[in-house]
């Protein structure tokens, strides 16, 4: 096994480097100021508190009306100090508030209470990117979240944050096992492979990779890959913003075709040091389980199947019913085997301070999380954030430092115990002998609880660094430079020992095996930019030039070791008879671009946002290399016209359009290359090299052109808050293994393909403050989206090897199925529709019917009502689809059923909506069952509307000035209303632990 080193390949001089570019600069090489102050007569000291009404207001501006160099900020407990006259105004100005003056009137000590001000949202700066702009400026399609909707949910992804807040954010959970992973669609499926379709992420201007760091070797736990996104710490993020449309992504060219997640961490604030500890603990168990037969129920369909195929004898190895298994016995055994409360505990401590020049925040974090199923294991996470801005007295030279460090430890079984909780016949033995030892009674069974001894073990060490560089050369022109660094390692283990088999059958540790994944990444970023921005009068100018230098490297390392001369030496691959290397790859990824925009803002009105991008990629060869990228987005403030501009019920107006290209080259390295892997068959005792992959000159990028058009409204003074949105993405040049015959010696090669993959859609958010007045408020927001996907075109389909997975004009996650026409009342078997009229059900021919597996919309509401210091949120996730059922197999086998399936078919001209049961001697019967899974009988309504997310908050009303504290109550995934019956209906692969419904009570400190 690798030991990681942070000195290795020089990768501790890049850390240094950073430390080095913090202490280095500093305020000295900024120009240098002389204050002036001038005296004013009969100026005193005033002081106060701001507050809400409720709670103090850290951060507000206080001036002094008419006075330059006469301003404060309030520090933490919302308190403040200034010198004026007597006969001076006050300015208090705070985001989200209403300014308010106050005359000073000779007082010393006024208290402020500032009033909510929903229209000044409008003003608060987004992140773009490279750029931010205020939200009512921007011509792009933005979502953004912020920490206060991620305080409320007590997850561990980053994903799950975002799920039903977002509208075109599609995120399924795959798994309820901790460090499982969640898969994203920002705006549909646009390439035809379904490995290229995740979104860029960013994070403090660093390109973060999504690619898996597992193996299928190691990963068995879980139905996808390790996922890198899980080091991601939620509790040190400050917003999430996703970046949709040509207009927002297509700055970042051939990395945003499938949208991009921006992730900006906390930083630090002026003010007096502040320390922030915050404690929670909870359970977590599973959201449904299936409705399967009793003991009674079971037994009945065993004998059934039995007098259905004739069988008078029940065999020796029938032991649920020939009498060897206590007939009386019932367990649930999903119950018993995922019927556990996982413990979770969460710690998090922060500390941030500084002057108006230097601001600071470092935080840390703990998270540890018990399993559902049996047995000792534990999914734990750690980390810490480093936070430091700097700007010099002149405000010239700004500096920005960011580093981010996590760990996780995850041991899990490497088993889901989801299919044996679903199958176990319901008479099966009990677990454990009067002794206290695993039961097989008498070999009669494979205990479930075998599988607790294959284990899952990973180490995920993931740092993330940045600092950036501002310097103002002139009025309104800056310099800057963005530097990056990530290094991610992962090691992974799994082991089947001996010991998973009965011990009568005497499986010596011979037999025992291990297999381990050790995967390294690492990528630095250098981005010059250089920006201008000019007033000119009635209109704005501003015009960013910038370039990209990447590189990302990738080693990953699988291997097993079989054969052991005991169980204590199984984690030692060199105590291995046989050692094999799986898999031993090391690629380089390099990426070089430069990209523009300019803004123009007419008046406040009129705005037009250009953005343009070449990029270089060493994933093409020679001669595609290269490609450009570019959007326009305009926008009309229609509200600041002067013929609404003073009216009484329209407060904001804003129609926004945009078109523009981005592109993918999500594709892997190296694959227009001629490649040769190594032979597993070894020719003269020598291991040889044969040939895996085609030289391909022409491969080049997947392009994806999109088009937006939108409407904001706000009513009342932004009380009532609307916008709807139209867009339609266009994936072309599609980027898959066209089919070769077989005389090639190769069964594809690497190509571009005319195909088109079409996402059209709209989309709808609500955001309406239905009661705002004293210390009561209530604010809903809602966001709806329908989507729609389709292949518009795929040249030579009919003849390819996908001809039977994609229809021209219908999504790309369709299903084609047998037609399910129900069960013949004569023989009691499953029928299907003979569309070739041939007398038999045959492939492909009949397997035609579709299904389209795609959510017809989906959305979530949430509500946040306050009243004094109790806030409660809630948010309602919903989503229409089909999806499948749980496949059990052919009933009257020794396997449980779904206790729907007791309504089976039993004797002639019978009217049911299940076949015959059987043994398994009925062959017709079970070719039927076998087609039932392939046929529409296999997709059902797989809606629903869940609770996803409640927290309650209250603010103890403490009579210490600096000091706060606030306890809490959240939960998630806690209420799920669904007509689907096999489980829970959120799932990627079946037969995996559904999410989890989580309760945590915690509480926070603030001094």
């Amino acid at each position: 096994m690798n030991n990681f080193s942070f000195y290795k390949d020089g990768k501790g001089l890049y850390c240094l480097f950073f430390i080095w570019l913090c202490f280095s600069f500093s305020s000295v090489y900024a120009k240098n100021t002389v204050r002036h102050s001038t005296i004013f007569t009969q100026q005193h000291q005033i002081q106060g508190t701001i507050t809400d009404g409720l709670n103090p207001l850290p951060g507000v501006t206080i001036a002094v009306k008419s006075r330059l160099n006469s301003s404060t900020i309030s520090d933490y407990s919302g308190q403040y100090t200034l010198f004026s006259a007597p006969n001076d105004t006050l300015i208090v100005s705070f985001i989200g508030f209403k300014t308010a003056l106050i005359p000073i009137k000779s007082r010393t000590n006024i208290d402020i209470q500032l009033l909510y001000d929903i229209t000044t949202l409008q003003e608060v700066k987004i992140n773009a990117g490279y750029y931010s702009v205020k939200e009512s400026e921007r011509t792009g399609s933005i979502a953004r979240i912020t920490s206060k909707d991620i305080e409320t949910q007590p997850v561990t992804n980053i994903l799950a944050t975002m799920q039903g807040r977002m509208a075109g954010v599609s995120i399924t959970q795959a798994t309820g096992v901790p460090g499982g992973g969640f898969d994203i669609k920002i705006r549909g499926q646009n390439s035809i492979r379904t490995d290229a379709n995740a979104p860029l992420y960013i994070i403090d201007g660093v390109p973060y990779s999504s690619e898996p760091v597992g193996s299928f070797y190691t990963g068995t736990t879980f139905p996808t890959l390790t996922s890198p996104l899980n080091s991601i710490n939620p509790d040190a993020i400050e917003s999430i913003e996703i970046l949709k449309d040509a207009d927002a992504t297509s700055i970042y060219g051939s990395r945003g075709a499938n949208g991009v997640v921006l992730i900006t961490t906390k930083k630090g604030k002026a003010g007096k040091t502040k320390f922030t500890v915050t404690a929670s603990t909870g359970t977590g168990t599973v959201t449904k389980f299936i409705k399967l037969m009793n003991t009674q129920e079971y037994l009945d369909m065993r004998r059934q199947a039995f007098i259905n195929d004739g069988i008078s004898e029940y065999g020796i190895s029938d032991y649920d019913i020939n009498g060897t298994w206590d007939q009386n016995r019932y367990t649930d055994w999903q119950k018993k085997l995922l019927g556990g409360t996982a413990q979770i505990t969460d710690l998090h401590a922060s500390v941030s301070g500084g002057s108006e020049n230097t601001q600071f925040l470092v935080s840390g974090s703990y998270h540890t999380e018990s399993t559902v199923f049996a047995g000792d294991f534990l999914y734990r996470k750690g980390g810490s954030q480093i936070n430091l801005n700097h700007q010099s007295e002149d405000n010239k030279f700004k500096l920005t430092f960011s580093a981010g460090f996590n760990r996780q430890d995850n041991n899990q079984p490497s088993f889901d115990f989801t299919y044996d909780a679903r199958a176990l016949p319901p008479n099966a033995p009990a677990l454990y002998n009067s002794d206290g030892e695993l039961n097989w009674e008498n070999g009669t069974w494979d205990n479930p609880l075998r599988n607790l001894n294959t284990e899952f073990e990973s180490a995920t060490n993931d740092l993330t660094a940045n600092t950036t560089l501002t310097y103002e050369l002139a009025k309104g022109l800056s310099v800057k430079s963005n530097l990056g660094y990530t290094i991610l390692h992962n090691d992974e283990t799994r082991i089947v020992p001996s010991t998973i088999y009965n011990p009568a059958n005497n499986v010596s540790s011979a037999g025992s095996a291990i297999f381990l994944n050790n995967t390294d990444r690492s990528s630095w970023i250098i981005e010059p930019q250089i920006n201008w921005k000019k007033d000119l009068g009635k209109s704005n100018l501003d015009i960013l030039l910038g370039a990209t230098f990447q590189s990302q490297e990738s080693q990953s390392l699988v291997q097993s070791g079989t054969g052991f001369a005991s169980n204590n030496l199984i984690y030692n691959l060199a105590a291995a008879k046989n050692v094999r290397v799986l898999t031993n790859d090391q690629t380089q990824y390099k990426y070089q671009a430069i990209f523009g925009r300019i803004n123009y803002n007419l008046k406040e009105r009129y705005i037009i946002n250009l953005t343009a991008r070449r990029d270089g990629s060493s994933r093409f060869g020679p001669g595609n290399q290269f490609a450009y990228f570019g959007a326009a987005g305009l926008a009309w403030i229609f509200s600041n016209e002067n013929l609404l501009k003073d009216s009484s019920w329209l407060s904001f107006g804003k129609i926004r359009s945009s078109y523009g290209t981005t592109g993918n080259d999500q594709i892997g390295d190296y694959q227009f290359l001629d490649t040769y892997t190594t032979s597993s068959v070894l020719y003269g005792g020598n291991t040889g090299l044969s040939p895996s992959r085609l030289y391909n000159a022409d491969f080049g990028w997947e392009t994806n052109k999109k088009f937006e058009a939108a409407l904001e409204l706000g009513f009342f003074q932004d009380r009532i808050f609307v916008t709807g949105a139209w867009y339609q993405n266009r994936s072309s040049n599609q980027l898959v293994g066209l089919s070769l015959p077989g005389t090639t010696g190769f069964t594809s090669i690497q190509s571009n393909l005319d195909a088109v993959v079409e996402n059209s859609g709209l989309e709808f958010t609500l955001r309406t403050s239905n009661f705002v007045k004293g210390n009561f408020t209530w604010i809903t927001n809602l966001n709806l989206t329908f989507a729609n996907n389709k292949l518009v075109r795929f040249p030579g389909l009919e003849s390819s090897a996908y001809s039977q997975q994609y229809r021209i004009g219908k999504p790309l996650n369709i299903a084609l199925l047998y037609d399910l026409k129900g069960v013949n009342p004569q023989t009691g078997l499953y029928e299907f529709e003979d569309l070739n009229g041939d007398g038999s059900i045959t492939f492909p021919e009949d397997r035609q019917a579709m299904a389209d597996l795609n959510p017809k919309y989906f959305g979530g509401i949430q509500n946040q009502l306050t009243y004094k210091g109790i806030t409660l949120d809630f948010l309602f996730q919903f989503i229409k689809q089909k999806n499948r059922t749980y496949p059990m197999g052919p009933a009257g086998m020794m396997s449980n059923q779904q206790q729907r399936i007791a309504g089976s078919w039993r004797e002639q001209n019978d009217i049911a909506p299940y076949q015959i049961y059987t043994t398994g001697y009925n062959d017709d019967a079970m070719t039927a069952s076998y087609l039932l899974d392939e046929s529409t009988g296999s997709v059902t309504d797989a809606s629903f509307v869940r609770l996803k997310n409640i927290s309650l908050s209250y603010n103890l009303p403490l009579s210490l000035k600096e000091t706060q504290c606030k306890i809490m109550l959240q939960g998630q995934n806690l209420l799920t209303f669904t007509k689907y019956k096999d489980g829970d209906p959120e799932f990627l692969s079946y037969g995996f632990l559904p999410p989890l419904k989580v309760i945590t009570a915690g509480i926070q400190l603030i001094f």
